[in-house]
């Protein structure tokens, strides 16, 4: 008790960010793949600050594979919003245990009631994150603009650093690559009659909503080209509630393909992607692992609207090419479209394919993970 009441003394301080030296940082985000990839720029900057102080992060078990073995972290704690913290008690218990990990701060990166409550009950004394869901639960607040979509997602989330008195630096997202996973990886690619020499290309056709989504026969169509036309081998994926998407593209391609649709660990899915020549991919988490492993991408956009477009959500780094196009929406209702998805109809195979030859055409990446 002594000590849970030194951190409430601590967080009546108010300490400016220049003479408040956290021990133990506990970094929140819990909704997907993708933004968590999009937030590990923040890991490696309280790294840099704080070299010596202990960092954990708190993220779905989705996402566990994506932080679990990143350089900069010491623990990663799992939350199961589905599972057993599932309902306000269940997650009440869960913050209350909580507390014995003596976090001295939280920075919640995505701005939810629950995060925000989870962080106040765990008696976490300086809470920082956004002016939004429960806010005034935080100790450290800055105005919610992502929704404006002028920055991009990582970008907005290094600014929360602000608030310790870190200058953000420039994102590079990470995600580790595990031996046991690209020995398994190697092992399928190899049973597959894969040589070390063949180019492989990743496919990923799903994605959340309608609006995000290019159509299955179109996909097919520019595998069916490349492979023809440059003799690289096609791997389709996609998580296991997805790989219906995947079968819909197998369906109809001509050239043989590699379907790994619900068939690989997140852990495994960031090795096959490393090991990829490109992926062709709507809008989804696995543009942000691929990007993060070095991994160009043709990225297919739909929704453009402000805190939906490219410019907040697109693949980080160089050797992208993201297509999108203008079709004068004003709000996008990502499940209803009045005018049919044009701005994803509109979009042809030759577009796409022409994007991905661009890539093929420059010499392969070098990839340093």
């Amino acid at each position: 008790m002594k000590q849970l009441a030194t951190f409430w003394q601590m967080a009546s301080l108010h300490l400016p960010p220049s003479t408040f030296h956290p021990r133990r940082i506990l970094v929140i985000r819990l909704d997907r793949i993708g933004d968590v990839v999009l937030s590990t720029p923040v890991l490696q900057a309280l790294r840099h600050q704080y070299p010596h102080a202990f960092i954990a992060m708190m993220v779905r078990p989705a996402c566990n594979d994506v932080v679990q073995g990143n350089p900069y972290l010491n623990d990663v704690m799992l939350y199961e919003k589905e599972g057993r913290h599932r309902g306000a008690w269940a997650t009440i218990r869960f913050a209350l245990r909580l507390r014995q990990a003596q976090f001295d701060t939280a920075i919640v990166l995505h701005p939810t009631n629950r995060s925000h409550w989870i962080a106040w009950l765990a008696g976490i004394p300086v809470r920082i994150g956004y002016r939004r869901k429960c806010g005034w639960l935080l100790t450290r607040r800055m105005p919610h603009r992502k929704h404006e979509g002028e920055r991009h997602e990582a970008v907005y989330t290094l600014e929360l650093l602000r608030l310790l008195g870190i200058t953000p630096p420039e994102p590079h997202p990470v995600v580790p690559i595990h031996a046991a996973s690209a020995s398994r990886v190697e092992a399928l690619l190899r049973s597959a009659g894969i040589a070390e020499t063949d180019a492989l290309i990743a496919v990923h056709p799903s994605a959340s909503c309608p609006s995000k989504r290019w159509m299955p026969q179109r996909f097919a169509e520019v595998a069916d080209r490349l492979a023809a036309d440059h003799g690289v081998r096609i791997c389709l994926i996609a998580g296991s509630e997805d790989a219906a998407q995947a079968a819909l593209v197998e369906q109809v391609l001509q050239s043989p393909a590699l379907n790994f649709a619900g068939q690989l660990s997140l852990a495994e899915l960031a090795v096959l992607l490393r090991r990829c020549r490109l992926l062709i991919s709507n809008d989804s988490g696995p543009v942000h692992v691929a990007a993060a492993v070095g991994t160009p991408v043709v990225d297919i956009f739909g929704r453009n609207q402000r805190g939906l477009s490219p410019r907040r959500w697109g693949p980080l780094g160089e050797g992208h090419v993201i297509l999108h196009k203008e079709v004068g929406c004003v709000t996008c209702l990502a499940h209803n479209c009045d005018i049919e998805f044009l701005c994803l109809t509109s979009l042809t195979v030759d577009e796409v394919y022409q994007a991905a030859v661009s890539i093929l055409s420059r010499e392969a990446p070098k990839k340093v993970h």
